[in-house]
């Protein structure tokens, strides 16, 4: 692959730098997170405790475990299934809690990505409720998550800095890990020579005129061949992708500039505003110069 079109996906829909806690618990204790905008994650540092959430089963996490919860849904940390929890909501780019008795020790990291509400990439609609990763796998993410409960203990000087760094990229880690090894799916369409060629393309140059002739020119295959792969692949048609990457890019433009609806248009293969804007209400349910104003207060 030419290009690191994963960290483009990221980087797109995602809206700021991760929120994260430091929590210190001490049995009894139980905290409730959620019922917000972006993917909910845990880190578990030290020790062990329960992942509690309505209609299923507790979940044990223990030393080592990484959770996301991309819907962000409300669920429950705690050292027993009868915990009565107290709501915990991160809000701090870095902060501190200290919580519970006197009973054995967990020590967590849990946060939330802020993620572009109503963004539908492909990378984001292969996850499940609950992507829950073992500590027990060695790779990078293990070395990852070792490297952040080191920091975290050890009260250096620049230490927020770094477990802030080290939040924002243990997205990827965790996104690597759960997709690892899948044939299918956006994933694997970046690593495939061919499609993950054209993402490339599409991902660099969104407002060339592309048309499927010409991507499947761009990789060497007959038109048929190219949108069989590019569709198996990704899991949708190529010009479908353009169009709502198009619009991921939009969004990220208009929340970060005030340049005119009609540059972010041209910016992104619209000649016409009117076009552009049919195209993003579209995708997002609302116009762009209204988006603009949610998003930039």
């Amino acid at each position: 692959m030419e290009s690191d079109v994963l960290s483009d996906a990221v980087a797109a829909v995602t809206t700021a730098p991760a929120l994260s806690v430091h929590i210190r618990a001490r049995a009894p204790w139980g905290l409730r997170f959620g019922g917000r905008r972006g993917f909910g994650f845990h880190v578990i540092v030290r020790g062990e405790c329960l992942l509690l959430r309505h209609g299923a089963r507790p979940v044990l996490l223990r030393a080592g475990d990484v959770v996301l919860i991309p819907s962000g849904a409300a669920h429950t940390l705690a050292d027993h299934d009868a915990a009565e929890p107290v709501d915990l909501v991160v809000d701090r780019r870095v902060d501190r809690v200290t919580v519970g008795g006197d009973g054995a020790e967990t020590i967590v990291v849990s946060g939330a990505y802020r993620i572009e509400q109503g963004v539908r990439h492909p990378l984001l609609a292969g996850l499940p409720e609950v992507v829950n990763l073992s500590g027990r796998r060695r790779d990078r993410l293990a070395a990852a998550v070792e490297l952040l409960g080191a920091e975290i203990q050890a009260h250096e000087p620049g230490g927020d800095a770094i477990v802030g760094a080290l939040v924002d990229a243990l997205l990827i880690y965790i996104l690597r890990a759960w997709y690892d090894g899948d044939s299918t799916g956006w994933i694997a369409a970046t690593a495939d020579q061919a499609i993950g060629h054209v993402l490339h393309q599409m991902h660099t140059r969104p407002a060339d005129p592309w048309t499927v002739d010409r991507l499947a020119d761009e990789v060497g295959l007959a038109r048929a061949t190219f949108i069989r792969r590019f569709t198996r692949l990704v899991g949708e048609p190529p010009l479908t992708y353009l169009t709502r990457w198009r619009m991921i890019t939009a969004a990220r433009l208009l929340r970060r500039d005030r340049a005119p609806l009609a540059a972010v248009a041209r910016q992104v293969g619209y000649r016409s505003e009117f076009a552009f804007a049919k195209a993003f209400k579209r995708e997002y349910g609302i116009a762009p110069g209204t988006y603009r104003r949610d998003q930039q207060g």
